[in-house]
């Protein structure tokens, strides 16, 4: 089978295709960045670990 024949009917794939083109579907999205994430949650983690040791030493003493 061609890769571009699909096994739908005519009716039954322009429902897909309305379906992605309207709503949630029909919005573009910048590319995913997974360093960009990484980078994000290891700020978090050094910010909530700094945060924790200014408690233990101010706080509680």
């Amino acid at each position: 089978m061609d890769r571009t024949q699909t096994r739908l009917k005519p009716e039954d794939q322009a429902k897909v295709d309305d379906f992605l083109n309207r709503g949630t579907n029909a919005t573009e999205r910048n590319a995913f960045r997974p360093f960009k994430l990484m980078l994000w949650l290891a700020a978090i983690i050094v910010v909530l670990g700094v945060l924790s040791r200014v408690i233990g030493v101010f706080i509680l003493g």
